[in-house]
């Protein structure tokens, strides 16, 4: 596990909490939810803002065949801005950083 900043722990904490079911412990997924330290979410392809979209309203299946994620109404929006911090952090320390988006 990468040092992380004291909101990155919070993050963890809360991501614990709310995410880790899903999509795993470190955020490496499972049989339910996809991993997020992957290129496919580095910050220029999934920013920050699509993290809070994506707890906030869900989002249908759309890179990976697991199916829609739900909303996560329980969790607060500090909550989830440490959860991002964490799981930026996380991406950093395994060599995911922002690439820009081609379409």
């Amino acid at each position: 596990m990468p040092k992380l900043s004291p909101i990155a722990i919070a993050g963890k904490t809360a991501f614990d909490a709310n995410c880790a079911l899903c999509h795993g412990r470190n955020a490496a997924g499972t049989d339910k939810g996809p991993p997020l330290v992957h290129d496919i979410y580095n910050p220029g392809h999934h920013g920050d803002a699509a993290f809070l979209a994506a707890a906030r309203r869900g989002v249908p299946q759309h890179h990976w065949p697991f199916g829609n994620m739900p909303a996560q109404p329980q969790v607060s929006g500090e909550d989830i801005a440490s959860i991002v911090r964490y799981v930026r952090e996380l991406q950093l320390a395994n060599g995911i950083a922002y690439r820009p988006h081609r379409m």
